[in-house]
């Protein structure tokens, strides 16, 4: 029998973006989030108009540095990665975070100033795992001393980027083009709303981190309604001289010129109950 995840007591949460993501989070709180004890107290995006006539007027937050008006438990960021750089400490301040953007995190500036907002207001950073297949996997491996490289190739239609920088301008020479291969870190600047499966992997492999965590960005013409998403790992050479090793292969349906595929908005809704359960603690966490 299914039984419904709910949170140990009532939670009030604002959601900051109201694209694809944001839509459908607001969507579904407005219509289960009694029963799972959630109150939607806010929605706030960049452009207010994309709002109008879907989210109740009360609910539109006009103003950002406003929201401790709402009280919110937790806050959900699924706009950009500039939203965290720019106010994320901020948020900690009043709540809970939790982060649909973490290839926001790649810049070390912005990942020192959560953490100590988080050690200084003792709310939690929690990271949505998104695409990530074997997200714990990775991490027991990794606290095991047993992750010796990680690799994520992310490889979607051209029209499924968003990219910037030097990267904006890459020209697609044919069916099957490598964008980038390197660490993560380099990447996430490029292609901030591309990169949150690399940058989650990051995350869930301290040892080697953005630095170590190799990401791998393709244009494939053919990719026209789906994100593959590749997740190579191996561990140190054993006795008999042969590694550990695990690769899995993700398709995720998406719609054309989509972001976001239709699994990710999936997980990211479980994360958002997930992370509802948790006690607020401060550090990092993926979820």
């Amino acid at each position: 029998m299914a039984t419904s995840i709910v949170p140990r007591v009532p939670q009030k949460v604002g959601v900051v973006g109201y694209g694809r993501l944001g839509q459908s989070l607001v969507s579904r709180l407005l219509a289960q989030g009694s029963e799972l004890g959630l109150e939607l107290v806010f929605v706030w995006n960049r452009d207010p108009g994309r709002m109008a006539g879907s989210v109740p007027p009360a609910l539109q937050l006009q103003d950002l540095t406003a929201l401790e008006d709402r009280h919110p438990d937790l806050v959900v960021e699924v706009a950009h990665p500039n939203i965290i750089h720019e106010s994320g400490a901020q948020i900690l301040r009043h709540a809970n975070l939790l982060v649909g953007s973490p290839s926001a995190l790649a810049d070390q500036t912005t990942e020192q100033q959560l953490m100590e907002a988080s050690n200084c207001w003792g709310h939690t950073v929690f990271v949505a795992r998104g695409a990530l297949w074997g997200t714990e996997d990775i991490r027991r491996l990794d606290l095991a001393g047993g992750l010796q490289s990680l690799r994520v190739t992310m490889a979607t239609h051209p029209d499924g980027f968003r990219l910037e920088g030097s990267l904006a301008a890459a020209h697609i020479s044919g069916p099957r083009t490598v964008l980038y291969e390197g660490p993560v870190r380099g990447l996430c600047p490029l292609a901030p709303r591309n990169s949150n499966t690399m940058a989650a992997a990051a995350l869930a492999a301290p040892s080697l981190g953005f630095d170590r965590v190799v990401g791998v960005l393709v244009a494939d013409l053919s990719l026209r309604d789906m994100h593959v998403v590749d997740v190579e790992l191996k561990g140190p050479p054993g006795p008999t001289g042969h590694s550990f090793a695990v690769h899995t292969h993700r398709e995720n349906p998406a719609q054309p010129g989509a972001v976001t595929g239709s699994a990710t908005v999936t997980a990211f809704w479980l994360s958002l109950l997930g992370c509802c359960q948790l006690p607020s603690k401060p550090g990092i966490h993926l979820c």
